[in-house]
């Protein structure tokens, strides 16, 4: 398999739906707690990335293997299409979960045990997204778990693999016992700051799901819009946005992201400009793309504002 092939299996110009989530939380723990850890940031990133690819690599074999169309097959999955073996995909796979599963493991002595439990969680989440006999992409969950996963759940293991040691949360096993010690508040404020990242993420799920529909009934994929309707499915895809900004500003307010932060607000035009374009016309090959430059638009705004914040 060349790289230009195998960099299409794990698609990877969508890695930004990570990165960006992961630059906010580095950022933050800088900005909020000046704590920058660059061995566990290496770290975590590579674990992070190499994980993305994975899932989005099983999500490709899934939807290859689950296909009702051989045409499908055959045009639109990049198996299909490169004609690669289904065995050198499978080892790709386990070979990817291996080293981010290794590079996982690291983080854990370096940090804390709690970074383990909350580590199976994403594994399992992203695994059992698209695999299994009942995924989760072919339920009414796809958005609530790709946006907690990856929009909170990467900010805040970015945020705690540099600021472990600022008690936001610990994980002691002695003996027979096990205890969590948490802080509330801390966890609260990674939460705020992270909704951005939640929405703008579980929004391109729900375009993609909204312009899929008839294709994903077709295929026996029954997503969100299938259950509330397309015209309800739109109504959230727009309340979703307004929230981001909401989120935006009470973490402004509430001083977890400094005054200039509120300069968010004048990308709400452009913003605005693409939810229109996707009220009226929802094509995947069209308008799909609007929800994706909102992400970048939201989300890497938030970034360059704390990057400005932390040189300043």
């Amino acid at each position: 398999m060349s790289l230009a092939t195998l960099l299409k299996l794990v698609e990877i110009k969508t890695k930004l739906c990570s990165i960006l989530p992961f630059s906010i939380g580095i950022l933050f723990a800088f900005y909020q707690y000046g704590k920058l850890n660059v061995q566990n940031t290496i770290i975590f990133f590579f674990a992070m990335i190499i994980f993305d690819m994975a899932t989005t690599a099983i999500n490709n074999y899934m939807d290859y293997k689950k296909a009702k169309s051989e045409e499908y097959r055959r045009t639109e999955n990049i198996i299909g299409q490169k004609n690669i073996p289904e065995r050198l995909v499978v080892t790709i796979i386990l070979t990817m979960l291996t080293v981010a599963t290794i590079l996982g493991l690291i983080l854990v002595s370096r940090t804390n045990l709690i970074l383990l439990l909350i580590g199976m969680v994403c594994f399992g989440v992203g695994i059992f997204y698209t695999f299994g006999p009942i995924p989760f992409s072919r339920m009414p969950l796809g958005e609530i778990l790709s946006g907690l996963t990856m929009g909170f759940g990467i900010v805040f293991l970015a945020v705690y693999v540099n600021g472990f040691d600022q008690g936001i949360i610990s994980l002691t096993w002695e003996n027979r016992y096990l205890a969590i010690e948490l802080d509330i508040i801390m966890l609260l404020e990674i939460i705020l700051i992270s909704l951005p990242c939640v929405f703008t993420i579980a929004n391109v799920m729900l375009a993609n799901n909204i312009c899929d529909l008839e294709y994903d009934i077709k295929n026996q994929r029954f997503t969100l819009p299938y259950y509330i309707g397309k015209r309800r499915s739109i109504i959230l895809f727009n309340i979703l946005y307004v929230a981001s900004f909401i989120a935006i500003i009470l973490a402004v307010l509430l001083h977890l992201f400094p005054k200039m932060m509120l300069l968010s607000l004048f990308i709400v035009i452009p913003v605005y400009k693409h939810i229109a374009i996707f009220n009226k016309e929802q094509v995947k090959g069209k308008t799909f793309d609007v929800s994706v430059k909102n992400l970048v638009l939201i989300d890497g705004t938030i970034v360059s504002l704390l990057l400005l914040a932390v040189l300043i």
